[in-house]
């Protein structure tokens, strides 16, 4: 039961800007409301380089569901550059606060497999 309570609070967390409030949204769920979602390229030179790792990012979403920011959260300059621009672009189903659309701030993480 406690298990279960914990994770109602992580999934639920919010953080309170300007008077509002901004749901958090942890990976698994953003990915999932991701309507839109181009991937990020693999940069060329990271490629060349065999740079891989991961890279995290936080997007701040308008209640239309429209990427407004992007912000690196961690990750090697190579990989996040391109993984910046493609988020820009994504779109996502509103997600909601007591059943109205709400902003929120989505952390996604990608991969990079050097090879």
């Amino acid at each position: 039961m406690k298990t279960v309570c914990l994770l109602a609070l992580v999934t639920l967390s919010f953080a309170v800007t300007e008077g509002r409030a901004i749901v958090k949204v942890p990976p698994p769920e953003a990915f999932k409301a991701a309507i839109e979602q181009p991937k990020p390229e693999y940069n060329p030179i990271a490629k060349r380089l065999r740079v891989g790792g991961e890279v995290v990012v936080e997007a701040s979403v308008d209640e239309t569901g429209a990427v407004t920011d992007v912000k690196v959260v961690s990750g090697n300059a190579l990989l996040s550059q391109t993984v910046v621009k493609a988020v820009k672009d994504w779109k996502f189903t509103p997600f909601k606060e007591n059943g109205a659309p709400s902003p929120a701030v989505a952390t996604l993480k990608f991969t990079f497999k050097a090879e």
